[in-house]
């Protein structure tokens, strides 16, 4: 790393100042002994570290020189599928691997960008026939639609986020703005009808729910309090997996975690229990935990609600030409160091031994192909990794089977349409639609989750419809006159198992009737806030639980994966749910590593890499932002300084 850059002779210092800033200085709950008994300890272990790093320094993956300002936009297909739809065979592996990762979702190609701009070559193995997982699109008769990602947020200038995904693109990857109204949600039905709209913006996004709530200002107040002290203190959190486990285990059962900081007793407090304190009004409720993952709030954690609505107060983004953008560009970075994507490349097996996992085993043309490797990285889920592609026999160990503690999350049924209109002549916008039947979301769901197979298709009690195309500038360049639509809900993987034996597109017609029972529920509902999409309908294609287990290789249709209920959240399972596994050279990454979402996962990328090359590459980041924001200052003094006539 270039030691100029950074300032490794300071490195220590500024971390500790950076520290007391991220740590302690906002801390509500601590006693001020504890607070700087705390602080002497973590500035003893980072001055130690930080002379070690001076010493014996290694290579930043991430540096100012490597991002570049974005390309033209690449149009023609088949350049992009040479990059997104590299089939595998033995003559594309690189030679003198140094990672291996199974999975191209966000959280794994994140590890093996990050890892391959160290110089470390890096295989990225991809089940499916396109890579990038929940960020991958499909087209179907002219219409693009995107598989999991639907808005992202904290993309504005030098946010820690928006620094990370220029480090790992390089700066190819651009974002635009959707409606400062990302978000409308309806409750209730009919005369009942109750509309509400969620606003981006520092001070916006409080003030207009202040102004929809007048008799609920004060809990308005409070609630954007809490999320303000979840999004300083995750890193806390995070904090847990990258310090060594004795130490965090430590911190926690004696009790002086909770003393440092709030957020370790509210990541374990669920949404109902803080909406209840807060007030009385279940409309506000919702509100506060709209975003559904398939876990009722009070069983969710409230910090995660927190977190899910503050992502988006610095503004909402799509990525200009289509989710794909984002493993299209990731993946000319990993090639660009050595490595490489491969997709039809469904792994079979963990190879370990007794110095742990040294490579995989590809199914190829009804062959298992070895690759080999000194690291291997699994982002399919824990429940794939710990219960399907270990060795029985390491399966079976009881440090194996203390990881798969969590269940496997609620399964997602989507609903893809496609409108020969644009979204003018539709009458949509940018903004997300989120309809609930009820403002009780405890009730709501516990009561749909109950419900036998043969009643559910036609009482679905909530839904997200959201317009890709209404999102991208570029999408009536590359798709014009068509307007495309997708609908979110979660559902019970039960209901669909009679037929997860079969194979894809040949399940059956009962199986194709009972799916299209959800699909039309949820397409007339629809219709009923946007009447002209009926009459511009041309393409639709629903798909179940079995479809993401299929094409995403989701645990039971799981594409959160594993659930985000309130234990998963608690402290001590924090600490314990690592990246690093019981199987030496066998690491996690992805969304089971710390949240769910795009911004989960890709976190679950990042302190992957973090463990495996041995080095808090946050420091990095946190140490690169820095250095942006004080060139953006120089720029502004630069600006605002009055020219000489």
């Amino acid at each position: 790393m270039n030691s100029t850059l950074f300032g490794r002779k300071h490195c220590s210092f500024d971390l500790i100042a950076h520290v007391h800033v991220f740590t302690f200085s906002t801390s509500l709950f601590c006693t001020e002994s504890t607070m700087w008994l705390l602080i002497f300890l973590v500035n003893f272990v980072i001055m130690a570290a930080g002379s070690y790093w001076y010493l014996f320094g290694r290579p930043s993956p991430f540096t100012l020189e490597s991002v570049r300002p974005p390309g033209p936009y690449e149009m023609d297909q088949k350049k992009r599928d040479k990059v997104l739809k590299q089939g595998f065979n033995k003559e594309k592996i690189p030679d003198n691997l140094d990672a291996i990762v199974i999975g191209s979702g966000i959280g794994g190609m994140t590890a093996a960008a990050t890892m391959a701009k160290v110089g470390k070559r890096v295989l990225v193995l991809e089940q499916h026939d396109v890579a990038g997982g929940c960020c991958h699109t499909f087209t179907k008769q002219g219409f693009e639609f995107d598989a999991g990602l639907h808005y992202i947020g904290q993309l504005h200038e030098n946010s820690l986020f928006k620094v990370a995904m220029d480090q790992i693109t390089e700066g190819q990857l651009e974002f635009v703005e959707i409606d400062k109204r990302f978000d409308n949600l309806v409750i209730g039905t009919g005369e009942e009808q109750r509309d509400y709209s969620i606003y981006t913006g520092k001070t916006e996004m409080e003030q207009h729910l202040k102004k929809q709530f007048p008799e609920d200002v004060k809990a308005v107040e409070e609630f954007f309090k809490i999320m303000k002290i979840t999004a300083r203190r995750t890193p806390l959190l995070a904090l847990l997996k990258l310090i060594p486990k004795w130490l965090a285990l430590f911190l926690i059962k004696s009790g002086i975690a909770y003393l440092c900081s709030s957020i370790f007793r509210l990541s374990s407090t669920s949404a109902t229990e803080m909406n209840n304190r807060l007030t009385s009004n279940k409309d506000l409720h919702l509100i506060f935990c709209y975003f559904f993952y398939g876990v009722p709030p009070k069983d969710s954690s409230g910090v995660i609600n927190a977190l899910l609505l503050h992502h988006y107060k610095r503004g909402a983004y799509y990525p200009k030409g289509g989710a794909s953008e984002i493993p299209f560009h990731i993946t000319k970075v990993i090639q660009k160091y050595g490595g490489n994507v491969l997709v039809r490349a469904p792994v079979t097996r963990i190879l370990v031994d007794e110095k742990g996992a040294y490579g995989v085993t590809v199914r190829k043309g009804g062959v298992d192909v070895e690759v080999r490797a000194p690291v291997v990285i699994s982002n399919c889920g824990i429940h794939t990794t710990f219960q399907k592609l270990l060795p029985p026999e390491i399966q079976a160990k009881p440090e194996i089977q203390n990881r798969v503690t969590i269940k496997p999350g609620k399964a997602a049924f989507l609903l893809f349409s496609g409108f020969d209109a644009t979204s003018e002549e539709l009458g949509i916008t940018s903004t997300n639609l989120w309809l609930f039947k009820s403002n009780d979301m405890d009730a709501m769901m516990e009561e749909f989750y109950s419900m036998d197979k043969d009643e559910a298709p036609e009482n679905i009690p909530m839904m997200l419809i959201t317009f890709p195309s209404a999102k991208d500038p570029t999408s009536q360049i590359r798709h014009p006159g068509k307007t495309s639509m997708t609908i979110l809900t979660m559902v019970n993987y039960e209901w669909f198992e009679e037929w997860k034996d079969t194979t894809v597109r040949k399940r059956g017609d009962d199986y194709f009737t009972y799916k299209m029972r959800f699909a039309n529920y949820l397409f007339d509902w629809t219709c009923k806030h946007f009447p002209k999409l009926r009459e511009k309908l041309v393409y639709q294609e629903a798909a179940s639980p079995l479809s993401s287990t299929h094409y995403l290789g989701s645990t039971r249709g799981a594409i959160y994966s594993a659930d985000h209920n309130l234990e998963r959240f608690h402290a001590e399972t924090i600490a314990k749910n690592r990246c690093d596994t019981p199987v030496k050279n066998l690491y996690i990454s992805g969304q089971d590593v710390f949240s769910c979402g795009i911004i989960g996962a890709m976190h679950g990328g990042l302190l992957c890499a973090s463990a495996v090359l041995n080095q808090i590459i946050y420091i990095d980041l946190f140490l690169l932002k820095k250095k942006l924001k004080r060139k953006k200052a120089k720029e502004m003094a630069r600006l605002a300084k009055p020219k000489v006539q």
